[in-house]
């Protein structure tokens, strides 16, 4: 791959050095954009959390025993355990159970036994937790099952067994106009993906100024993050720089409001991705939803279930589509591209009066991201091969050969997961944006979801 850094992996760097400071920040810190009645003070975890609910003897049992199971099944599926910050004895004892995916099948499905056979929807969080942990089995139960004897054979069936949601069908010829919009904007007489690919290279950030760069984004994503959400006061990561992985970025969460956040060096890394990743990994993205969860449900409520995250269940595809909303949410309208212009273009050594039209082109290429889960359907359905897999991203997505091909390992890997992405980040921003017309609001609504036990099918509770 092309832009690998001089050294594999660089120094671990601690938030307070990119934060340039000890990683502290009060509200009065904040740039005074935004001031005024649509925009609070930041909502802290015990201000916005609901009150402890009762206890429930019988729902915790099982609870603990979903915590076994799912690490259990990590036995069998080293991708399968995201994050688990619980007692370490449960961790032992999971990992010398000889279990096989059949009987941890059967044991899910026993655990969804004993619970209700019908929850109404509803508001409160005993009943949303109800809903949870027989989503959430149901999920375990049929990846348990998919391991056994790969049951699924079908895009859609994998999406509503393990997501808890059925992504739209969408055919080829309703990406056609942007298709001829980007056309129109890098005209030319090379294949459209080599066009945009060549188009991009003049953004890409030098490997001696990506430390700076990141620094300042991820800077900037927190400062709009705390200004309305306060975070746990030791809340922390470390950013690594890795290589050889079938992703762009991933956040391991270590427990105890602490993260371990990688970027793959080995994909060429635009401008853009500065404050994506920033956004996505850390703030308002997955390192805040996850200390969330772990303060407010299993801190706070004491339900050990928040303490284990089994990556292909339904809680991934809030957790993808929050990360991705929290990028327009925390940079709405135009503030993105003002803040790449003003801040990270110097910093990258790039011209930053040519910000708008690289814009303009990306607006374009994202328009084309559910076009993506056409050939990932296809391709995990068996219609097309890896090679027509690699030639459609290019063609229908606009991908470089280099990514594209990494975007094919990547289904290779996680399957129908890349439709938490974009559908994720769809179901998200209309349960946010629904009656919340205000910044303030939508920050409100989108913090409640970062600290609850909903789900795609309870977004509508």
């Amino acid at each position: 791959m092309k832009n690998k850094l001089s050294i594999a992996l660089l120094s671990v760097l601690s938030v307070a050095a990119l934060m340039g400071c000890d990683g502290k920040q009060s509200a009065e810190e904040h740039t005074a954009e935004g001031k005024g009645a649509d925009s609070p003070s930041a909502v802290s975890p015990s201000e916005s959390s609901a009150q402890k609910v009762d206890a429930d003897p019988e729902l915790d049992k099982i609870a603990q025993e979903y915590v076994r199971l799912v690490l259990t099944l990590g036995n069998h599926d080293k991708s399968y355990v995201d994050a688990y910050y619980g007692p370490e004895e449960i961790k032992k004892e999971a990992a010398a159970d000889n279990a096989s995916p059949a009987e941890l099948a059967s044991r899910a499905e026993m655990l969804l036994a004993q619970l209700p056979s019908n929850i109404e929807p509803a508001d409160d969080l005993h009943r949303l937790r109800q809903h949870y942990l027989k989503t959430q089995l149901k999920a375990v139960a049929a990846h348990a099952h998919h391991i056994a004897d790969a049951s699924f054979r079908d895009f859609q069936q994998e999406a509503m067994a393990l997501y808890d949601t059925e992504p739209p069908v969408q055919e080829y010829a309703e990406f056609e106009p942007v298709l001829a919009r980007l056309e129109e904007a890098l005209p030319g007489s090379e294949p459209l993906y080599l066009r945009v690919q060549k188009f991009q290279e003049q953004y890409r950030i030098p490997e001696d100024r990506l430390e700076a760069v990141f620094n300042a984004a991820i800077e900037e994503c927190k400062k709009r993050t705390l200004q309305y959400i306060e975070l746990p006061a030791n809340e922390s990561f470390k950013l690594e720089y890795v290589q050889d992985k079938p992703w762009s970025g991933y956040n391991w969460y270590q427990g105890n409001a602490h993260s371990l956040i990688q970027i793959n060096s080995e994909l060429t890394i635009y401008i853009d991705r500065a404050v994506d990743l920033g956004c996505h990994e850390g703030y308002p993205g997955h390192h805040t939803y996850n200390a969330l969860l772990e303060q407010k449900l299993v801190k706070d409520q004491g339900w050990p279930e928040y303490s284990v995250y089994p990556l292909f269940s339904p809680q991934s595809l809030i957790a993808e589509g929050s990360a991705n909303y929290g990028i327009e949410l925390a940079f709405p309208g135009g503030e993105k591209t003002l803040f790449e212009q003003e801040t990270l273009y110097p910093l990258a050594g790039l011209d930053p009066s040519t910000a708008e039209k690289y814009q303009q082109v990306l607006s374009l290429v994202a328009e084309l991201k559910f076009a993506g889960n056409i050939v990932a359907r296809e391709y995990i359905n068996g219609k097309i091969d890896r090679d027509e897999a690699i030639a459609r991203f290019q063609k229908y997505t606009a991908m470089s050969p280099e990514k594209a091909a990494q975007r094919v390992r990547f289904v290779d890997t996680y399957g129908a997961y890349v439709i938490n992405y974009n559908w994720g980040k769809a179901l998200v921003k209309e349960y946010v944006e629904t009656d919340a017309d205000t910044s303030s609001e939508r920050w409100q609504k989108f913090s409640r979801l970062l600290s609850s036990p909903r789900l795609p099918s309870s977004l509508n509770w």
